[in-house]
């Protein structure tokens, strides 16, 4: 199984690790991020390492799949973040497999995945779990779930991220200046995609 977008994944991390370095933390949350520059400006892009929880997602068998900014570098995008978001089915059965996953990856205060969007915490990461049910635009995400792309890590695991076309509509359809800006970069690489 290829490996290149794991890969670029690995190499954004360690650009956020060295882009914040010096950066001091200013209480300002992922979920406090503005419509333009996006969470890489909060506090959620220092200490930034979503492998554990994608490692531990792959363990517990969980369908979730990476969306948002984590699923843009996948596809090449050169932004960088400070959150991990999740598009899951919202079926019981998943949500167990979920929690088995946030608890694995430190969650201490596991969220009520009975809603469409709930906000998480585990060592490294936090983010959004969306499900289908959750609005997104006029777009209806739910087929975004079997259509998936996958890539494996080097460390033994595979990380399942929204196709390229997928994210790009999700990105139309939430609209904000920060999601344009990205839809029109990610258009630009499917442009050069073989």
């Amino acid at each position: 199984m290829d490996e290149t977008a794991a890969l670029r994944l690995r190499r954004a991390v360690r650009r956020i690790a060295e882009s914040t370095r010096e950066r001091a933390a200013t209480g300002v949350g992922p979920e406090e991020a503005d419509d333009v520059d996006g969470t890489f400006g909060t506090d959620g892009a220092l200490g930034f390492d979503p492998f554990p929880f994608l490692r531990a997602l792959h363990e517990a068998g969980s369908r979730a799949v990476v969306v948002g900014q984590v699923a843009g570098i996948l596809h090449g995008s050169t932004e960088l973040t400070g959150d991990l978001d999740l598009l899951w089915d919202g079926t019981p059965e998943q949500a167990r497999v979920l929690r088995r996953a946030l608890t694995a990856a430190g969650c201490t205060d596991l969220p009520d995945l009975d809603r469409p969007q709930v906000v998480y915490r585990v060592t490294g990461a936090s983010g959004d779990l969306c499900t289908s049910a959750l609005a997104w635009g006029d777009m209806d995400v739910t087929p975004c779930l079997d259509r998936a792309a996958v890539t494996h890590d080097p460390a033994g695991f595979d990380i399942l991220y929204a196709d390229l076309d997928d994210l790009i509509l999700m990105r139309r359809s939430l609209g904000r200046p920060k999601d344009h800006r990205r839809a029109a970069e990610l258009e630009s690489l499917r442009a050069w995609t073989p």
